[in-house]
C-alpha cells in the first residue's frame, strides 16, 4: 500500500471505530509499518487539517469524529478492472442497474490515462458462457427494499401453479447465482422466499408496510451458511 493510499485508510479506520481510539501500535501492525511511520502519518493529517487527537493511558491512543472523512482516493487501473469484473459476474443480480451506473461514474472520475489504462487491462479478461445471461431483474423489484411498499405479485411455484400475493419486501438471498427476495407474505401471514425469476408480474401497491426487522434466523436456512453483505 502506497502512503497516499495508507493515509485514507488511516482516517477511515479511526472514524470506523469513533469514539474509540486506536492505538499506534495496532495501527503500525494493521498496516504493516513502523509504529514510527504511522506517528508520521498521523502528523501529516494532522498538519493537512484532519481533526485527530491522541487519548493518554494505557487504552488511549488515537481518535477522530466519526463524521469525518476525506474525498475518495481515485480508483487505480486495476481497481477499476476489478469492480469491471465483479460487474459482469453479478448475472441476474437485483442490484445489476445500479452497479452499471456506478461503474459509469467510477470511468468518468478517473484521469484520461487510468481510465485508458483500465480499459486496455480490462480488454484482456474474457468470460466463457455456457448458458444465457439471465434477464435483468425488473425496476420495481430490485428497488423493493430503497423504496418499501407493499407489491402485488403473480408468483409461479415449482410446480408451474400460479398464485397472486401481496408481499412487504425485506431482504434479498443469493445462492448459487440464483437470487431470492425474501417477504412477509400476507397469503401465508409468515415470511417467505421468493425465486426473483418466478416473480412473473408485479405490481406497486401506494401501501407503506409496517417495519419488520429480518434477521438470519427468520430467513431459515437449512444448509450452507449465510453470510451478510458488509461495507
Amino acid at each position: 500500500m502506497n502512503r497516499t493510499d495508507r493515509l485514507y485508510a488511516l482516517v477511515e479506520e479511526l472514524r470506523a471505530v469513533a469514539p474509540r481510539p486506536r492505538s499506534a501500535r495496532w495501527l503500525a501492525e494493521r498496516f504493516e509499518v513502523s509504529v514510527r511511520t504511522v506517528e508520521r502519518d498521523i502528523s501529516a493529517l494532522q498538519q493537512g487539517g484532519v481533526p485527530i487527537w491522541a487519548e493518554p493511558g494505557r487504552t488511549g491512543g488515537y481518535c477522530v469524529s466519526r463524521e469525518h472523512t476525506l474525498p475518495p482516493v481515485n480508483f487505480t487501473p486495476q481497481e477499476a478492472m476489478a469492480m469491471a469484473v465483479a460487474l459482469q459476474s453479478m448475472g441476474a443480480a437485483p442490484f445489476r442497474s445500479a452497479a452499471e451506473t456506478a461503474m459509469r461514474k467510477l470511468v468518468f472520475a478517473m484521469g484520461g490515462d487510468d481510465a485508458q489504462a483500465a480499459r486496455d487491462l480490462a480488454a484482456r479478461v474474457h468470460f466463457l458462457r455456457d448458458e444465457p445471461v439471465p434477464e435483468r431483474v425488473p425496476r420495481l423489484i430490485a428497488d423493493a427494499l430503497a423504496q418499501p411498499r407493499v407489491l402485488r405479485i403473480a408468483y409461479g411455484d415449482r410446480a408451474g401453479t400460479r398464485t397472486t400475493r401481496e408481499i412487504e419486501p425485506l431482504g434479498y438471498v443469493e445462492s448459487s447465482a440464483v437470487w431470492y427476495l425474501i417477504a412477509w407474505c400476507r397469503m401465508r401471514d409468515g415470511i417467505r422466499a421468493f425465486r426473483i425469476d418466478r416473480i412473473l408480474d408485479v405490481t406497486v401497491t401506494a401501501e407503506m408496510p409496517e417495519p419488520r426487522v429480518l434477521t438470519p434466523a427468520d430467513i431459515e436456512i437449512v444448509y450452507g451458511t449465510l453470510e451478510p453483505l458488509t461495507l
